[in-house]
């Protein structure tokens, strides 16, 4: 099916944006038109830089008529509210993770899109490479029997020996679980649906972290928000899963993720990426090697989008949708106020795990 490009608007123009600009580049299904930033200049240059027609204020893009989708880049902190004034607006829009700050804020923002007949999403979207397609394939052909659990783990020892600004990696909001949760709670929901419940602990090892990286080489960072935790996610399939995310483990060697069922299992690449290597071992075999088989190497960031965009314009649903994305922000907030109160706390979204990318499709259609 051939369709006509969304016209999409981007507010703000941080490092993410170059993977989207660049997404512009490989999907039919979408059109940057516009670009705007709190700083005019930045927008100015990632305008010029892109080719993208019109660099301009946030307000003005929101005026525009002509912008269908906005795409919402800004630091989480703007998330829901850009994501609210776009829907004040008449418009579509996709955000970058996390969907917000609270599942409180995201509720608000799915009931405000639905009300107005409008679609929102968000990142991430790696589920949608041919690494987590074609774990999702292997486990929906029953390679692994019933899938009885999952060991997901993000071990590191922080960003301030690499990033020129850390200071929001330790801040509320911030941290391992919100920065790289999202990768790894949507893959599993891709692989094993939805999660009915969680416990965890957690703690903030050390209570300041100080850069060693350029610019901002010694200065002191205070730690506002848990640096490890470990959780027991409890599926609604019943199955359970283990997770730990950590920025204060130095060496490990951990798997990222690993798919445990009645008669195998998958050890699943990094979700933070859209292919990688994908073993797998049926009982008692040894562990073998599986080829991606997607056919759709060419998904990057964006992939979501442009699934999105494409979802306006033929009225099919899409996968990375608010129900899933809230979905994902509600588990981690339920992560934290676990660890709070010492008790396990039950969920109260759902969400229906998002429908496999079906072989022999043009690129960007993304067809089920």
């Amino acid at each position: 099916m051939i369709i006509e490009p969304v016209r999409v608007g981007v507010v703000g123009c941080g490092n993410i944006s170059n993977a989207y600009f660049k997404a512009n580049e490989v999907f039919e299904s979408i059109d940057m038109i516009a670009v705007a930033d709190l700083d005019l200049d930045r927008a100015r240059s990632q305008a010029d830089k892109w080719e993208i027609p019109t660099a301009c204020s946030v307000d003005e893009l929101m005026a525009n008529d002509d912008v269908e989708l906005v795409l919402n880049l800004t630091t989480p902190l703007g998330h829901a509210p850009v994501n609210t004034l776009a829907i004040e607006n008449g418009k579509h829009t996709y955000v970058e993770k996390p969907f917000a700050l609270t599942s409180a804020e995201g509720n608000a923002v799915v009931k405000a899109a639905a009300a107005r007949g409008l679609l929102v999403g968000g990142a991430p979207d790696t589920f949608l490479g041919d690494g987590g397609q074609t774990c999702r394939r292997l486990i929906d052909a029953g390679t692994i029997g019933e899938p009885i659990a999952a060991v997901p783990f993000m071990v590191g020892h922080g960003h301030e020996n690499w990033h020129p600004s850390p200071e929001f990696y330790y801040q509320v909001g911030g941290g391992p679980l919100f920065d790289m949760g999202p990768y790894y709670l949507t893959a599993l929901v891709n692989l094993m649906g939805p999660i009915a419940s969680v416990s965890s602990s957690a703690r903030a090892t050390f209570p300041t972290r100080t850069i060693t990286s350029e610019p901002k080489n010694g200065t002191v960072i205070p730690v506002a928000t848990p640096t490890h935790i470990s959780t027991t996610l409890n599926f609604a399939s019943q199955a359970i899963g283990t997770m730990i995310m950590s920025f204060d483990v130095w060496q490990n060697s951990l798997p990222r993720i690993e798919i445990y069922g009645t008669e195998g299992t998958i050890c699943v690449p990094d979700p933070n990426g859209f292919g990688g290597e994908i073993r797998a071992s049926r009982e008692r075999d040894e562990w073998e090697v599986m080829p991606l088989t997607t056919g759709h190497p060419e998904y990057q960031r964006g992939a979501g989008l442009a699934d999105m965009a494409y979802a306006i314009r033929s009225g099919r649903k899409f996968r990375a949708d608010g129900a899933l994305v809230n979905h994902v922000l509600e588990a981690m907030e339920s992560v934290l106020a676990s660890a709070d109160a010492g008790a396990k706390v039950e969920l109260q979204s759902s969400c229906e795990r998002p429908a496999a990318i079906v072989d022999g499709q043009p690129t960007g259609t993304f067809e089920e």
